[in-house]
């Protein structure tokens, strides 16, 4: 969530909020750089250990910075970290050293993965290539080159000297006028208001509009005397430096060859002048109780460097060092010199906790931040906190992302270790992690689990991508599906593309209970909605609305549908948990926002005969004429009292029927019951993502973010200008015409599937990466939606990278089913 300015506290002309940031650490010295270069000068950074080296993730860190990540986001921070550190020195010595990172690929699962990283890195704008093993030989002389395959070679990444970074930034904002205070304490967080006021240290109190979090893997024991959840587990990992080696000897730089990733042995290395440093993610994971970690004093009185720095575990480490030595002949006659367990942080999704909470306003967290990313997050909190939004789109990794179910002790603990083990495995972007399942299911889960559902999971919820039931329809499919590639095929069944035909030609039940539902009452709701939205919502009761909500700057924060129920009583469907605080945040007196998402359930009835199966179950009238599209009502399916709204995300006629928690199941089996005569199936998010790509409905976070506009995203249809003021209309009503668009793609090749995130090349040049992707199976062809220069005709031949390979696609107009919507309202 963004704090807009009335949120913000109102300094007098000439002065700043009163800033004081807790943890000296790389985050809060490249925070309170960035925040006293745009003039917030009040700023105080406290840090219990000595400055320089206090003793936090920042001093032992080796400093590897390689920039590709499967994140965008993640990738722009990287570069500016890079960016950043590489126009800093301290002493003479600069701060960062371009020395280049080297991927390997020992088996051919790697490789392949490394050319998939290449894709990423050319739609993310990171130079690099995929190199032969004789090139990685050339590149790192010390390796054995016939264990590898080959590697990925990113000539712009490098090491970060992340002491060095924090001592020439703190010497830049100490000059604009913030002051650091080592050997101070935290001891209390103070609050008056629900705000923050002031944060107590063991050598004072001091004053604070806003106090940011950025104490590393000590978030959560800050956290708790805010009152805060801080969802982070702080884990120990393995770095050994060797003793001299010959082969290095009389090097001069400490570094000059790339920085190196063994992944398929969970392995790095780095030079430290005539050594050579190797760090392990191979062995069990070391989780460190937060609240049990010393502080800088008590720790060197237990014999320990520093409090992030906990004593060297042998028996985890022989089997890396075996693996060492196999890619590495020169470490086979030599030694270890040194070794220690780093204590750093994890999240259970692997992201930084950054943004304002909910819980006390003006307290904001900068956590589980690598120095990888350090710049970049401190760029986009002091953007944040200053402007009211950062530049990039951080909704993967903002404070609200985790539900209440995903904050307990135990999954923290559990899905933190088990993003240690992951940190290196070859991922695919639908692949779940496995521990703790089930979590969160909907009232149909016993259902489900009967028809045979192929389950994965989004915010703790069991979602069913497809049902086995289903398999023996795809034999009347009538055409034969085209083979997939191996990475393709994970995750996938040909029963979804049976199950997306069911839902063409018959009906299906779809299980939407996971998407979030919101209810908004009291007197001034409407003014209030019409206000914080784009569309239109002055409408009889019983309408319901597509629309936007928007930050200052006219980016996306959010697509919304809006059922009016009553004069003082509107349902929404929203996407996350920061809609929820925006709308909190913003409700005037009298009006109320509530989550009902975890009391209700929905299910969506979609397909031609979606109507002969609902119609014989209630009493009122659903017939086009008398329940119209996008209209709501209350009505009952049998016993079961719903909500209707008829809405389709898949564009076949149908209602989305909403009822409480404890009724769900009645409500699946009456819908079941009915509709055996009419073949009804179950069917899966597999075929749900399908139909709507060739509907060309958007996914928020995935096709649009707060990065991009109405306009440029397609949806220009969303925003009413006539309609009076609303959030971000001014910044639209300046924006000049959009030089990118969401942009439809077909793939040429019937047989040729892409999955997201690859790079697009028009007339030879990378131009823009593709969204959301999947198999079109009315269509015969797979659907892409890329971020493209607008101006691109329909007809117009374009390239996407996938595993190396470019695939021909095609810009075709939108929708490209039934797009005179006919199927829809009928």
């Amino acid at each position: 969530m963004s704090a807009t300015p009335e949120d913000r506290p109102n300094p007098s002309p000439g002065t700043s909020p009163r800033v004081v940031v807790i943890g000296a650490g790389i985050v809060g010295c490249s925070l309170a750089d960035e925040l006293t270069a745009r003039g917030w000068t009040d700023v105080t950074v406290l840090e219990q250990g000595p400055l320089p080296a206090p003793g936090g993730s920042t001093s032992h860190a080796p400093g590897l910075v390689f920039r590709t990540s499967p994140s965008k986001m993640l990738t722009g921070f990287a570069r500016y970290t890079v960016e950043k550190f590489g126009s800093l020195s301290h002493d003479g010595v600069p701060c960062f050293e371009p020395v280049g990172g080297l991927e390997l690929a020992t088996t051919p699962a790697r490789l392949a993965d490394l050319h998939r990283r290449a894709g990423l890195a050319a739609a993310w704008g990171v130079r690099g290539e995929v190199v032969s093993a004789a090139r990685c030989k050339e590149l790192w002389p010390l390796l054995d080159e016939s264990v590898v395959l080959g590697g990925f070679h990113t000539p712009e990444d490098g090491l970060a000297r992340a002491v060095l970074a924090c001592r020439a930034q703190l010497d830049r904002a100490t000059a604009r006028g913030a002051r650091f205070l080592d050997r101070h304490t935290v001891t209390g967080i103070e609050r008056a208001d629900g705000r923050v006021s002031g944060v107590v240290t063991d050598r004072g109190v001091f004053p604070a509009d806003h106090v940011v979090s950025a104490a590393g893997f000590w978030g959560p024991v800050i956290g708790r005397m805010a009152g805060v959840d801080v969802p982070l587990q702080p884990l120990a990992h393995q770095y050994a430096r060797t003793r001299p080696l010959p082969e290095l000897s009389g090097a001069r730089a400490e570094a000059a060859l790339p920085i190196l990733r063994f992944q398929d042995a969970d392995l790095y290395f780095r030079e430290h002048h005539d050594r050579i440093g190797i760090g392990s993610y191979a062995h069990r994971p070391l989780p460190v109780d937060p609240f049990g970690v010393p502080g800088y004093d008590a720790a060197r009185e237990r014999g320990m460097e520093m409090p992030s720095s906990y004593p060297f575990t042998e028996e985890d480490w022989a089997p890396s060092w075996a693996d060492a030595r196999h890619l590495v002949p020169a470490l086979r006659e030599a030694e270890v010199e040194s070794g220690f367990n780093g204590v750093f942080s994890f999240t259970p999704d692997g992201m930084p906790l950054l943004g304002e909470t909910r819980e006390l306003r003006g307290f904001w967290l900068a956590e589980a931040v690598w120095v990888t990313h350090s710049a970049g997050v401190a760029r986009a909190v002091a953007e944040w906190m200053v402007d009211g939004r950062p530049s990039t789109d951080v909704h993967d990794c903002d404070v609200t992302r985790f539900e209440g179910a995903q904050r307990s002790p135990a999954y923290v603990r559990e899905r933190g270790s088990q993003q240690f083990v992951e940190v290196y495995d070859v991922t695919h972007p639908l692949q779940p992690l496995e521990r703790p399942r089930p979590l969160r299911v909907s009232p149909f889960h016993a259902r489900q689990e009967q028809l045979g559902a192929f389950f994965l999971e989004g915010g703790g919820w069991e979602r069913p991508h497809w049902y086995e039931a289903n398999a023996p329809l795809v034999a009347s499919l009538g055409a034969e599906l085209p083979g997939r590639d191996p990475w393709s095929a994970r995750y996938w069944s040909p029963v979804a593309a049976a199950e997306a035909h069911a839902t063409r030609e018959r009906v299906a039940l779809y299980d939407m209970t996971p998407l979030r539902r919101l209810e908004v009452t009291g007197p001034g709701a409407l003014d209030f909605l019409d206000r914080m939205t784009t569309n239109k919502l002055r409408k009889r009761p019983g309408a319901v609305t597509y629309t936007l909500l928007l930050d200052d700057a006219g980016g996306i924060r959010s697509d919304l549908t809006v059922a009016r129920l009553a004069e003082d009583h509107f349902q929404i469907g929203a996407n996350s948990a920061a809609d929820l605080g925006h709308l909190v945040r913003h409700a005037p007196a009298g009006v109320e926002v509530r989550d009902v998402t975890s009391g209700t359930c929905c299910v969506g009835v979609w397909g031609p005969l979606a109507r002969a199966l609902v119609q014989p179950l209630t009493g009122d009238d659903f017939s086009h004429e008398g329940f119209g599209y996008f209209r709501a009502r209350r009505a009952h399916i049998g016993h079961v009292p719903v909500t209707a709204l008829r809405l389709s995300y898949v564009g076949e006629l149908g209602w989305e029927l909403y009822t409480t928690a404890d009724l769900g199941l009645r409500l699946w089996d009456t819908l079941w019951e009915a509709g055996r005569e009419l073949g009804v199936i179950a069917a899966g998010r597999s075929a749900f993502d399908s139909l709507r790509l060739e509907k060309g409905y958007r996914a928020w976070g995935t096709d649009m973010t707060t990065e991009h506009t109405p306009a440029e995203a397609g949806l220009g249809f969303a925003v009413r200008m006539d309609k009076g003021d609303f959030a971000g209309r001014d910044a639209l009503r300046d924006r000049p015409e959009p030089t990118r668009r969401l942009t439809p793609l077909l793939l040429d090749d019937p047989a040729a599937v892409v999955l997201g995130s690859e790079p697009v090349s028009v007339d030879g040049t990378t131009a823009g990466h593709v969204t959301s992707a999947g198999y079109g199976y009315t269509l015969g062809r797979c659907v892409a939606y890329a971020w493209l220069p607008a101006g691109l005709a329909p007809g117009t031949g374009v390239h996407i990278e996938y595993f190396g390979e470019k695939v021909p696609a095609t810009v075709v107009e939108e929708p490209l089913f039934d797009p005179d919507m006919t199927r829809i309202r009928r």
